[in-house]
């Protein structure tokens, strides 16, 4: 799954096309949890524009706001929950790493990943708009696929990471389902490093550099224990 990731430097984010780039100037994130706000790229007859989402998808249709924070690639046509967003509403949601747990009995040690030269990319996504009365969220979902070889031994399931080149065919209306399932695939372990950070990003009041800074593997502690 992936259920925290960091945004540190929105203004490297790079993407042709979009009507403003203002949201891109906001502050560096450490430590984006579920139910907060994020920024997300979708595209509308052509127009391609940044919003910000609540992180965890609330389908159009249904009848209360519980959230789907992450949809796996292999059910999406399968699923009512997503099938419609998957062929009409998708996203690019910017971002520069993620965090990921690594179970040991109860202890859980996280664990920061991102590209070997720390730069940003694109998670796919899939957004929605639920309504009722006067209450109105957009909200979005990030796909998560196998995972590579890197996080194979931390976790059994990754974010869809985009590869640069497959970014404009992801937003694309007229794109071909096959195509897009094709995207979802693992990215190269090769091109992404990762290591072992503070147990202090399990609090998503936690924000701040030192979340990504590295650390020695941590002791589970009685009373101390953190389950996600």
């Amino acid at each position: 799954m992936c259920g925290r990731f960091t945004l540190r430097r929105p203004a490297k984010v790079d993407i042709e096309g979009l009507s403003s780039t203002e949201l891109f100037d906001s502050a560096p994130r450490y430590n984006i949890a579920p139910s907060q706000l994020i920024l997300a790229i979708s595209e509308t007859d052509e127009r391609r524009v940044a919003s910000l989402y609540k992180w965890g998808l609330v389908p159009s249709w249904s009848k209360d706001t519980a959230r789907i924070i992450n949809t796996r690639a292999e059910t999406l046509q399968r699923k009512g929950s997503f099938k419609e967003a998957f062929e009409r509403r998708r996203c690019l949601v910017p971002a520069d790493g993620f965090y990921e747990w690594k179970k040991s009995g109860k202890f859980k040690q996280p664990y920061f990943f991102q590209l070997k030269d720390e730069s940003p990319f694109m998670f796919a996504g899939i957004w929605d708009r639920w309504g009722r009365g006067e209450s109105a969220i957009t909200s979005c979902a990030i796909i998560t696929t196998t995972p590579n070889t890197l996080l194979a031994s931390i976790h059994d399931r990754m974010p869809a990471m985009l590869r640069a080149e497959d970014q404009d065919s992801w937003l694309r209306s007229n794109a071909r389902a096959d195509e897009l399932k094709a995207m979802l695939k693992p990215f190269p372990a090769a091109e992404m490093k990762s290591f072992p950070v503070s147990q202090a990003v399990n609090s998503p009041h936690a924000d701040d550099p030192h979340l990504v800074e590295p650390t020695i593997e941590s002791l589970p502690v009685s009373g101390l224990l953190f389950e996600l």
